[in-house]
């Protein structure tokens, strides 16, 4: 065995980057799709450190491609030099026709696309992006009551449920 060059692969404890919590808060989110995101420079070795965020970001098709906006990828501080495109917009990779389908939906409905997940697969950074439909303010005050209510519920149950064993 000696001389011969193993390579053991690392098991990923997390490979997600960010997530977009706010989405499904400001966004009723439908359909979702997986695409690839080309990336420059040392963008790569900044998401691995961990460092980006969603928030505020939206993708828009523009001649017959998709393009990822407002996401933010911090510059990567160990590296001599970097085109500080820190929110430049970003070419999303998918086949032609879930562009056409996402084009059609976003054309006809009047949806949103939104990044929901930025994360790794096999090596490569991968995005998540989902169809939405912005809420209106009462349908967020409407979904924060249902949830406190729900929650309200799990209390009560747990609290009943804990008398009756002790």
């Amino acid at each position: 065995m000696a001389g011969q060059n193993r390579l053991v692969k690392k098991p990923q404890t997390d490979p997600v980057i960010a997530r977009n919590r706010k989405a499904a808060h400001d966004y009723e989110l439908g359909e979702s799709w997986e695409a690839g995101i080309v990336l420059q420079g040392m963008e790569v070795k900044a998401l691995r450190a961990g460092r980006a965020s969603l928030v505020g970001g939206f993708a828009q098709v523009e001649n017959g491609e998709i393009w990822l906006h407002g996401v933010h990828i911090p510059q990567y501080m160990q590296a001599r030099w970097f085109n500080d495109g820190s929110r430049r917009k970003r070419k999303l990779l998918l086949h032609r026709a879930e562009i056409d389908k996402i084009e059609r939906k976003v054309n006809e409905s009047g949806l949103t696309i939104v990044p929901t997940l930025l994360y790794f697969k096999d090596g490569r950074a991968k995005v998540e992006i989902a169809l939405g439909r912005g809420k209106k303010t009462w349908d967020k005050r409407q979904a924060l009551a249902e949830r406190e209510a729900s929650r309200e519920a799990q209390r009560a149950l747990s609290r009943r449920l804990k008398g009756r064993s002790a």
